[in-house]
């Protein structure tokens, strides 16, 4: 695959994401938001990539939100056929069956922060910036701001930062439940990597799996997401995988997880 605005680099089963338009602080135009759904769907299929990293190019921002020079001219039309463009490309993120984990190194805005909740896991560099400043421009969050945010912080929160369009530091968001971990600049790469290969570690038909139960279950009254895991649970009790993770712990020794 070759990509104008995306660099892909791979590191054994971790594959890294970068979106490289550091001129204009990565934001997402639609040739980007394109390669983005190019690559992720090579990606998911892609049996060799177990765990993907997501970045922003450069030290200021991680993507500081959708090109301003496309919103501006949008119709009612176009206008809603942009939107559900970008949430099908973050609905790919978010349903990968593989985990993606966004490494925050600067300004996460708008549709920026919009892709960072598309991914599983949020590390933040202590140095960046996290908001949907949407409504200082007269406008919602179009890629599912809205939605996303209320389900992660919840309502009362979600409404403050939608209303209000502030931006929050990365100590903040954590504090808030909207990144998992903060980390000093220097060491985010780092991190988000040893962290992409903990988790490409694991078993990958019972962490597809475990991501499907959560994010299927979330929308489903109790009782039927409760039976929903048991089936997925009966699922991946005839996998090689878990003979292989039970024989592994019997006999003391690590497991050697092949997807099956």
């Amino acid at each position: 695959m070759t990509f104008e605005n995306l660099l892909i680099d791979r590191d054994g089963p971790v594959a890294v994401v970068t979106v490289n338009r550091p001129k204009v602080l990565n934001a997402l135009n639609t040739q980007t938001l394109d390669e983005l759904r190019r690559a992720i769907l090579a990606l998911k299929h892609d049996d060799s990539v177990r765990a993907v990293v997501l970045t922003g190019a450069g030290e200021k921002s991680f993507i500081a939100g959708a090109d301003i020079n496309e919103l501006a001219v949008q119709t009612p039309t176009t206008g809603r056929e942009h939107a559900m463009a970008g949430q099908h490309v973050l609905d790919l993120i978010e349903h990968m069956g593989k985990p993606v984990i966004a490494a925050i190194n600067g300004y996460a805005l708008g549709g920026g922060c919009e892709l960072a909740m598309a991914c599983t896991l949020r590390i933040a560099a202590d140095t960046a910036r996290l908001g949907q400043p949407e409504i200082t421009l007269g406008i919602i969050p179009g890629y599912a701001g809205t939605q996303r945010l209320a389900r992660i912080i919840g309502r009362g929160r979600a409404l403050e930062l939608l209303l209000t369009g502030d931006q929050i530091s990365a100590p903040e968001a954590h504090r808030l439940g909207l990144v998992n971990r903060v980390v000093p600049a220097a060491d985010l790469m780092r991190d988000a990597r040893a962290l992409a290969a903990t988790l490409a570690a694991k078993a990958p038909v019972a962490v597809r799996y475990i991501l499907e139960a959560v994010h299927k279950g979330l929308e489903m009254p109790f009782p039927q997401a409760q039976v929903f895991e048991a089936t997925l649970f009966g699922l991946v009790a005839s996998t090689e995988d878990m003979r292989e993770g039970t024989k592994a712990f019997l006999e003391k020794r690590k497991p050697e997880f092949r997807g099956k």
